[in-house]
């Protein structure tokens, strides 16, 4: 009697224990499935991000330059005692 009792403990604790491993495999699914659409989001944010920046370090080059050639037009312009139109054509 004792045995049968063991038994039928040993077997509803197997149970109990099998329907909890499938819940913590749910969770554990649905966690990883969320890490991975966090990820993602934040992967296309950095992208986004870094073509922002890349697209002001292309204006702010684009500025440096034509800011350099009017510097350099008006140097000229001084030098050769001319207006700063005609020393940029030259």
């Amino acid at each position: 009697m004792r045995k049968i009792i063991l038994a039928a403990a040993a077997g509803a604790a197997a149970l109990t224990l099998s329907a909890c491993s499938e819940k913590t495999e749910d969770a554990a699914a649905t966690t990883a499935d969320s890490a991975m659409a966090d990820t993602s989001a934040n992967a296309e944010a950095a992208g986004e991000a870094v073509d922002a920046a890349a697209s002001d370090v292309a204006t702010g080059a684009a500025e440096a330059t034509d800011a350099a050639a009017a510097g350099a037009a008006a140097a000229e312009a001084e030098v050769q005692n001319e207006s700063t139109t005609e020393a940029a054509v030259d």
